[in-house]
């Protein structure tokens, strides 16, 4: 499985919008925000670059005034992490990842817990969009700034085949949602799971989380993964149907 999600992660970094490959990386980035979850870079699966190749990499990103960074499943390429490590990278962190199939999902309804009556639904508007990215801001503890960008961000997903979810607040924001990106490599991955805290408790990231899985097999995807962010959101995960995948890695390079 982590070929596959290493397989993926570089086909979707190929849709950056100033994507490129260099050394047997793929680099994605996009020229409308230097946040540097979006601008990164992954290896090919079996990739094994060169003290060189990993030169050139840093060098692209300097010359954009980015921050060199990678996440990648080391199994699928267990040459690149030594490459990076001499040249100065080091973790930023080590995440394992979920994996679900359309045998395993188990809509919130049929499992134990709550969730059975939540609504969710598909943005429309501008303002869904825009309710959408504020609410995962300030879900994510303000990780990053709400923004126009950040909202087209989230319909370009919905429009270039993945998929964005939300459940609506009582006053007719968003409370709590998420999105999955368009299948590649026969897998999904699907990102963003927030509720905000006073909607918290009512099974909203389990229902997110299911519609939007239901979506992406519909669409073609033989799997779709995750990755959480602690225990508590993996038993929420785990309850629908996810099951342990394997491990990504977070590697930085601040010289």
């Amino acid at each position: 499985m982590h070929t596959d999600v290493q397989s993926f992660a570089a086909a979707h970094l190929l849709r950056r919008p100033d994507a490129c490959r260099a050394g047997g990386f793929v680099l994605g980035f996009d020229p409308a925000t230097t946040s540097p979850y979006v601008n990164y870079a992954t290896p090919v699966p079996g990739a094994e670059p060169t003290d060189t190749d990993v030169a050139d990499l840093i060098a692209a990103f300097r010359a954009r005034g980015l921050m060199p960074r990678l996440e990648f499943a080391p199994d699928a390429a267990p040459g690149v992490e030594p490459a990076l490590r001499r040249a100065g990278f080091t973790t930023e962190a080590v995440h394992e990842y979920l994996v679900c199939t359309p045998a395993a999902l188990t809509p919130p309804g049929a499992a134990p817990g709550p969730g059975a009556r939540v609504r969710v639904e598909a943005p429309v508007t501008d303002e869904d969009y825009s309710a959408i990215d504020r609410a995962l801001s300030e879900a994510f503890g303000g990780e990053w700034a709400p923004s126009p960008e950040g909202a087209a961000r989230l319909r370009r997903t919905e429009e270039g085949g993945g998929a964005v979810r939300f459940v609506r607040a009582e006053d007719g924001g968003c409370a709590g949602g998420a999105l999955c990106s368009a299948p590649a490599e026969g897998t999904a991955e699907l990102a963003g799971v927030g509720t905000l805290s006073a909607y918290r408790g009512r099974g909203i990231a389990g229902a997110v989380t299911v519609s939007l899985a239901e979506t992406l097999f519909a669409r073609g995807a033989r799997t779709v993964w995750l990755e959480y962010s602690g225990d508590g959101s993996r038993r929420v995960y785990e309850r629908v149907g996810f099951r342990s995948g394997g491990t990504r890695l977070y590697l930085r390079h601040e010289g």
